[in-house]
C-alpha cells in the first residue's frame, strides 16, 4: 500500500470512528455528554498542574535530604500530605465521572442500535441478507449483530472514553513539562571537525528521539494485533451464537441424537477461537518484550545523560531528581503511543466492526422496501414482482384478488416461494417491488410461531400487554384451540417455544389469533403439526370466525383435508426458463386446474 492509500485509508477511518463519536454528543442528551466531558477534561488538567507541583516538591526535598536540612525535609513532608490529598481526591472524581460518562454514552448507543435494528424490520432482512450474495446488499452482511450491539459499542464507549483522556492528558503533560525539561537539561557541548557546538535542551532532543524510535517499532511490531482482534471478536461471537442455537433447538437435537454433532461443530469454532487467540497472544509476546525493554530503559536513561554534570557539581541531587522527574513525564507523554498500542489495536477492531453495522445500515436504506402497501377492504396486488435474496425471480408482475368472504387455499411445489409471497402481502419482505393493497384488521400465523419467555398469559397475548385482556378472555381462546390443559397456567412462566410440543405451539398460535379477532387470516402451514381431527376442528374454529368477523381466510397448507374448508385455490405453477420469472400464479375453484 502506497503512502497516498495508507493516508487515504486513515482518513476515512477517522470520519467513519467521528461518525460514530458525534451523535451521542449532539443528542437529547447533549448538554449533560458535554458537561461531563468538560468536567472530565479539567479534572486531567488539574491532575496535570499537580505532577508540576510533585516536580517542584521533588527538587525542595532531594536537596533538603542532600543538604540535611531538617526543617526543609519536614515542612516538604507537610507540603506532599496535602498536596496528595488533593491528587488523590481529584484522582477518584476523574475516575467516577469517566465511568459515569462511559455508562451514560453505552445506554444511548444501545438504545439508538437497538431502535434502528428494531426498525423497518432491519433484523429480519439481515438476517435474510447475511448468508445470500444479493447484488442489492452492498456487501454488508453484518456478523452477530446482537455481540456489536452488547458488546462492541461497550468497548468502544469505554476506550474511546480512555484512549482520548490518556492522549489529551499526553498532550498537556508534554506542553507542561518540556518548557522544565528544557530549561534543567542545559546544552551538550562537543566538538566535531574543530569546531565547537553546543545542543541546547539536550534533554528534551533526546527524549523526542528515544519516543520517536520506540513509536515506530511499536507500530511494526504491533501492528498484526488490530486483524488478530477483528478475527477474535467475530470468532468468539460465532462460538457464542451456536451455543444459543442449541439451546433453543435442545429438543430437536436431542430427538436426532445429535449431541456428538453439535459437539464437533462447538469444538470446530472454540478451535478457532482459541487458534486465533494463541496467534494474538504471540503477537502480543512480541510487543511486550519491546515495551517492557523500552520501559525499563526510561528509567535509568535520563539517570545516565545528567550524570556527567551531577558528578561534575554542575547541578545537585534536587535537581537531577527532578531532572529525572521531567524527564519521566516528557518521554511518558510521548510514549502514549507505545504504552496504549494494544488498545488502540482493540479500539480500531471494535470500531471497524461498528462503522460496517453502522454501514448495514446505510445499506437497508438504499435496499428494496418491498411492495408499495395501502391499507383497503379487500385484498389486491399489481404488477407484484417478487425475488429470492440470491437475485433469482420468483414471480414477475403477478396480480391476485381476494374480497372479503373469500376462502383462498395457495398451493405450490415445495420451494416455489408460498412462504415468501405471504411475506410480500404483510409487507415485510423486501425484495420485492409492486403494489399491494391488504386489509389493516388482519393476522398472520407463521410455520414457526414465536412465543416470549414468561407467563403464558404474556406468550399468548404477544406482542400486545397480556393486561388489556380478561382471564375469561385468555382462557376462552385457549379452550377454542383445543388446550384446555394450559387455561389454568397463566401465570405459570416458561419457555413456551421448548417445552410444548409441534402441535400445542401451533393451537397456541390459533389462540393468540382468536383472542385478537383479526378480520382477515392468513395461516402458513399453521396446523400441519396437527393430528387430522384435531386439524379439522381448528380450520372449522377459525372459518366460523372469519365468518363471523365479516373477513376472509388464506391458507398454505399442503394436506388435502384442509382444502374442504376453502372455495377458491392460487397456485404456483412452474415456468420453463427462458420466462422472467420461475412461477405463474393461476386462480382456480378447488380441486380445478388451470387460471
Amino acid at each position: 500500500m502506497t503512502l497516498t492509500q495508507k493516508y487515504t485509508a486513515f482518513r476515512t477511518f477517522t470520519s467513519r470512528a467521528w461518525a460514530l463519536t458525534q451523535p451521542y454528543f449532539v443528542s437529547e442528551q447533549k448538554w449533560q455528554a458535554r458537561g461531563l466531558l468538560a468536567a472530565i477534561v479539567a479534572l486531567n488538567l488539574a491532575l496535570v498542574y499537580m505532577a508540576v507541583l510533585f516536580n517542584d516538591w521533588n527538587k525542595l526535598f532531594y536537596d533538603a535530604l542532600q543538604e540535611k536540612n531538617a526543617d526543609v525535609f519536614w515542612q516538604q513532608l507537610g507540603r506532599f500530605a496535602w498536596l496528595a490529598g488533593i491528587f488523590i481526591v481529584l484522582a477518584v472524581y476523574k475516575f467516577y465521572l469517566t465511568q459515569l460518562l462511559e455508562v451514560r454514552w453505552r445506554a444511548w448507543m444501545t438504545s439508538h442500535y437497538l431502535t434502528r435494528w428494531l426498525a423497518n424490520h432491519a433484523f429480519y432482512k439481515m438476517e435474510l441478507t447475511r448468508f445470500a450474495a444479493a447484488p442489492n446488499t452492498s456487501g454488508h452482511n453484518p456478523d452477530n449483530p446482537d455481540q456489536r450491539i452488547q458488546d462492541d459499542i461497550n468497548q468502544f464507549t469505554s476506550y474511546t472514553v480512555s484512549l482520548t483522556m490518556g492522549l489529551l492528558n499526553a498532550v498537556v503533560t508534554l506542553v507542561s513539562f518540556v518548557g522544565i525539561l528544557w530549561g534543567l537539561s542545559g546544552g551538550f557541548a562537543f566538538s566535531l571537525g574543530g569546531s565547537a557546538y553546543n545542543i541546547p535542551g539536550f534533554m528534551v532532543w533526546m527524549a523526542v528521539l528515544y519516543c520517536l524510535a520506540g513509536s515506530v517499532l511499536t507500530h511494526y511490531i504491533g501492528r498484526p494485533q488490530i486483524a488478530l482482534n477483528f478475527e477474535q471478536q467475530r470468532r468468539e461471537a460465532d462460538f457464542r451464537h451456536h451455543m444459543v442455537r442449541v439451546r433453543e433447538y435442545s429438543e430437536a437435537i436431542a430427538l436426532d441424537r445429535g449431541e456428538a454433532v453439535e459437539r464437533g461443530q462447538l469444538d470446530q469454532r472454540f478451535g478457532l477461537v482459541l487458534g486465533n487467540y494463541l496467534d494474538l497472544i504471540r503477537a502480543q509476546k512480541r510487543l511486550v518484550w519491546f515495551t517492557s525493554f523500552f520501559g525499563q530503559a526510561a528509567v535509568v536513561f535520563p539517570f545516565v545523560v545528567a550524570a556527567p554534570r551531577f558528578f561534575s557539581g554542575a547541578i545537585q541531587l534536587g535537581e537531577l531528581m527532578q531532572i529525572a522527574s521531567a524527564f519521566g513525564q516528557v518521554q511518558g507523554a510521548l510514549s502514549w503511543f507505545v504504552d496504549n498500542y494494544s488498545s488502540l489495536a482493540t479500539w480500531r477492531a471494535t470500531t471497524d466492526r461498528l462503522t460496517s453495522f453502522e454501514a448495514s445500515f446505510q445499506a437497508l436504506a438504499h435496499q428494496g422496501k418491498g411492495p408499495e402497501a395501502t391499507d383497503s377492504e379487500a385484498l389486491s396486488s399489481q404488477d407484484l414482482h417478487l425475488e429470492l435474496p440470491n437475485g433469482a425471480v420468483l414471480l414477475h408482475q403477478a396480480s391476485l384478488h381476494a374480497q372479503a368472504g373469500d376462502r383462498i387455499l395457495l398451493r405450490g411445489p415445495s420451494g416455489a416461494g408460498k412462504s415468501t409471497l405471504f411475506r410480500a402481502l404483510a409487507g415485510i419482505w423486501p425484495f420485492a417491488s409492486g403494489h399491494v393493497a391488504r386489509p389493516a384488521n388482519s393476522m398472520f400465523i407463521p410455520q414457526r410461531p414465536y412465543f416470549p419467555n414468561g407467563p403464558l398469559r404474556n406468550a399468548l397475548a404477544y406482542p400486545q400487554e397480556a393486561t388489556l385482556y380478561s382471564d375469561t378472555e385468555l382462557q376462552d381462546a385457549l379452550r377454542r384451540a383445543l388446550l384446555p390443559g394450559l387455561v389454568d397456567r397463566l401465570d405459570e412462566p416458561g419457555a413456551w417455544g421448548q417445552t410444548l410440543s409441534g402441535g400445542e405451539q401451533q393451537r397456541l398460535a390459533v389462540a393468540r389469533v382468536l383472542l385478537k379477532k383479526p378480520r382477515w387470516v392468513f395461516a402458513d402451514e399453521a396446523t400441519s403439526a396437527l393430528d387430522e381431527a384435531a386439524e379439522q376442528s381448528i380450520y372449522q374454529t377459525l372459518l366460523n370466525h372469519v365468518q363471523q368477523a365479516q373477513g376472509a381466510l388464506i391458507s398454505i397448507a399442503h394436506k388435502p383435508s384442509v382444502a374442504e374448508f376453502h372455495t377458491q385455490q392460487w397456485t404456483l405453477e412452474k415456468l420453463p426458463q427462458d420466462t422472467p420469472a420461475r412461477f405463474a400464479l393461476r386462480n382456480s375453484a378447488v380441486g380445478q386446474q388451470g387460471a
